[in-house]
């Protein structure tokens, strides 16, 4: 597998070292933080479904609705 290796121009000389272009894995050192970037989108995605549902419970307000509907309307009429 030498020759494969042999077509690749390395802009940071030395930045593959320790990666392997073949085998398990396929450049990553090792196995063992395979299921991270699944956790990590799982949680970031339960923090926006909980700031959502915070944000549709004080829009449904009437303060926040008066409050918004009086800046669109200032914006939009012709004073």
């Amino acid at each position: 597998m030498e020759t494969a290796r042999s077509n690749i121009t390395e802009i940071y000389p030395g930045a593959a070292s320790g990666y392997s272009l073949t085998g398990p894995g396929h450049g990553r050192q090792s196995d063992r933080d395979l299921g991270m970037a699944t956790a990590e989108y799982a949680i970031c995605t339960l923090a926006a479904v909980g700031f959502a549902g915070l944000l549709v419970v004080i829009l449904k307000s009437d303060e926040v609705r008066g409050f918004l509907l009086a800046i669109i309307h200032s914006a939009l009429s012709l004073q």
